[in-house]
């Protein structure tokens, strides 16, 4: 009669624990590449917000220069008619001509910069909403970076300990943190904190 060989009980156990560290080993790749790319996100909207500020701060200067020189232009106007209003009717003609020409200038300045100052605001309000959208997707990619770098420790823990639940759990961890790197790059949802 034919010997029949019956495998040993221990090397099946080593190739399953094989079996079991390379989709784990494979699985931990592909967290690791979901972590790059939440970090590039991150990295190119955090770069995004910080533009966007500094854009907006200088157009928010740049509009409180314009308010700057209307009031100059308003209070020279101010004590300019008044000054015609003491003493215009003792003022030669030739001097009352040219207040009343300089009341004009300064009366056509306010206004110019009063009405130039608006376009400004409304851009330096564009870029602070571009500020706030970035610091929106900031806010995803950072917690995405997070869970995915608590996935890798968690699968990489796995493998060390041959344990599936262990592996599960990282499991979780990769899928809500590649959850918040897609709602970073699409905004889907608002999650609170992320002012």
């Amino acid at each position: 009669m034919a010997e029949i060989e019956l495998p040993n009980p221990h090397e099946l156990e080593e190739r399953r624990e094989k079996g079991f560290t390379r989709r784990v080993a494979l699985v931990t790749a592909i967290y690791a590449v979901a972590l790059a790319v939440a970090a590039l996100g991150g990295n190119g909207y955090g770069r995004e917000m910080l533009l966007a500020q500094q854009q907006a701060s200088d157009q928010w200067a740049f509009y409180q220069a314009r308010s700057i020189r209307e009031h100059q232009y308003r209070g020279q106007k101010l004590r300019l008619e008044l000054d015609l209003l003491e003493r215009g009717a003792a003022m030669k003609p030739e001097a009352r001509a040219r207040a009343e020409a300089l009341l004009r200038k300064f009366g056509d300045e306010e206004k110019r910069y009063n009405t130039s100052k608006e376009p400004i605001k409304v851009e330096a309000e564009k870029l602070e909403h571009e500020r706030d959208l970035a610091r929106r997707r900031l806010f995803n990619f950072e917690y995405a970076e997070v869970f995915l770098q608590i996935a890798i420790v968690l699968a990489s823990v796995s493998i060390l300990a041959v344990s599936r639940l262990m592996f599960s759990v990282s499991l979780v961890a990769a899928v809500a943190g590649a959850a918040l790197a897609i709602n970073g790059f699409t905004l889907l949802a608002t999650l609170p904190g992320a002012h």
